[in-house]
């Protein structure tokens, strides 16, 4: 029997599958709580790419085996530190790493990058950074301030604590929590029913709204004008005023 090949054992720890107009991206390495070595973190990035450039895929699953969805980087395979650091190696290490990660998070930062969020009620979300004398990457520091505030996020940041799914939810870092049994199929109609809808409006939405973050109103409304004005020329628009009218479910096809 042949070894199987590396290619092969990333595709086992970093599985993908698609259905339905739904890619399924697993993260399946539970016995380290499925951490990230650099050529899961490469695969993982890998396989987002793909996923955003198929027709075919119209919303996108990231989830993991096992009792925890990521614990982040796996430190076992960092590389040692060397007998002289050479100025801006940290940097360009994260720049080509974790942080082309989030911005396409590491652990928990991976979950709040993603559009929505759901956890079953066992899971815990944790800023682990301060445990290990490190400061946040992987768009940590960008990330929580914007959905729970500086006070709150540096609270998280400074002490490291394990946060429960549901305070997560109460503080606005996840969007619904589910029992354990039914986060997987929650997750599915979730993503079937944002396959089923108008994927270009839903992109251009999704702009906006991540856009609004760095910009003033004048800049926010201008960009809404202009994005309406481009979406009204698609037939996903012109097939959802008609089913309005014709009093019918409209059939987007993300055209």
């Amino acid at each position: 029997m042949t070894s199987p090949s590396p290619e092969e054992v990333l595709d086992s720890v970093v599985r993908h599958a698609t259905d339905n107009g739904v890619a399924w991206i697993t993260l399946d390495r539970p016995s380290a709580l499925n951490a990230l070595t650099p050529d899961q973190r490469e695969r993982l990035i890998l396989r987002l790419d793909q996923a955003s450039a198929d027709p075919a895929v119209r919303a996108v699953v990231l989830t993991a085996t096992g009792k925890g969805f990521c614990a982040g980087a796996d430190l076992r395979s960092a590389p040692s530190a060397p007998a002289e650091r050479i100025a801006g190696d940290v940097a360009r290490l994260i720049r080509g790493g974790a942080q082309r990660l989030t911005a396409a998070g590491l652990g928990a930062h991976l979950a709040l990058a993603c559009d929505l969020v759901l956890a079953a009620e066992s899971a815990t979300f944790t800023e682990v950074f301060v445990r290990r004398g490190l400061v946040p990457d992987g768009g940590g520091a960008y990330l929580l301030p914007r959905l729970v505030g500086p006070q709150r996020a540096k609270e998280l940041l400074f002490f490291g604590d394990a946060l429960p799914a549901a305070e997560a939810r109460r503080l606005g870092l996840v969007n619904r929590v589910v029992p354990d049994g039914e986060l997987a199929d929650t997750a599915r109609a979730w993503a079937e029913r944002l396959a089923a809808g108008p994927t270009r409006a839903l992109a251009a939405t999704k702009a906006l709204v991540n856009a609004s973050l760095e910009s003033g109103r004048a800049a926010a409304v201008a960009a809404e004008a202009a994005a309406q004005e481009t979406n009204m020329t698609t037939a996903d628009a012109h097939e959802g005023v008609r089913a309005f009218v014709e009093r019918r479910t409209p059939e987007y096809r993300g055209r």
